[in-house]
């Protein structure tokens, strides 16, 4: 009795095998390599802006400027910055007034950012009196987001303040960190401020506690914040430091 004996092929003939038959069906071409993933262009000036509401709980409502309209309070404008098409960044300002607005607006505070494509918001300049807080509280209102936004400060700036000073305004605190906790004290969010000093975050509607931590430089640690969450609204609070001058 003969016995036939079958050769199975070895593992590098079938790669190669393989290999040659990819070849054939390419007609020999090799394959390009895969383009780098691109950062996101930033095609409008919304698309900037809605990148700095992102970042601060008080301009969700605020509008784009509109030349022929005479009395409005708020407003922001976007300039792209270079030549390239879209812009590698934009100029965000955005313009809150109050005081006879009607014929104009007596008083402004401004905010200039500049936006990345990679989704950065850095605050380059602020200037103008500080925006009281029946202003603050009309922007808050126009919030979309459930969740805890504000604004961290730190005071005085000045030994003795008189009514109506100039350059002793509470001064915006940028890198505070905020631990947001639940009602039964269980950390349930963390929030860093902005250049601004503002943050928010996204929590469902409740009872929490916004508890500030050290900052250096700053006497002491400004005390905890308790706040209520309704839901589809934001709810609003002011971190205040303290400098340490007398």
């Amino acid at each position: 009795m003969i016995t036939t004996q079958r050769h199975l092929p070895s593992r590098a003939t079938l790669l190669l095998a393989v290999s040659l038959a990819l070849v054939a069906c390419t007609g020999g071409a090799t394959p390009s390599p895969s383009a780098s993933p691109t950062p996101a262009a930033l095609d409008t000036g919304a698309a900037a802006m809605a990148i700095v509401v992102a970042h601060t709980p008080w301009f969700d409502g605020v509008k784009p400027k509109d030349p022929a309209v005479i009395g409005a309070t708020s407003w922001w404008e976007a300039t792209p910055g270079g030549a390239e098409t879209p812009p590698a960044v934009w100029q965000v300002m955005v313009t809150v007034g109050w005081g006879d607005c009607q014929a104009g607006c007596i008083n402004r505070h401004v905010w200039t950012w500049q936006v990345t494509r990679a989704g950065d918001a850095s605050l380059q300049a602020e200037t103008g009196p500080a925006v009281p807080e029946d202003q603050i509280a009309a922007l808050a209102a126009a919030a979309t987001m459930s969740g805890i936004g504000g604004r961290a400060s730190a005071g005085p700036v000045c030994p003795v303040v008189q009514p109506g000073q100039e350059g002793c305004d509470p001064r915006s605190i940028q890198g505070a960190v905020l631990i947001i906790r639940d009602a039964s004290g269980k950390e349930v969010a963390r929030a860093t401020t902005d250049g601004a000093g503002f943050f928010r975050v996204t929590v469902p509607a409740g009872a929490y506690t916004v508890e500030p931590q050290p900052v250096q430089g700053l006497m002491g640690t400004a005390p905890g914040v308790q706040v209520t969450v309704e839901a589809g609204h934001l709810a609003t609070v002011s971190i205040d430091y303290d400098t340490g001058i007398r």
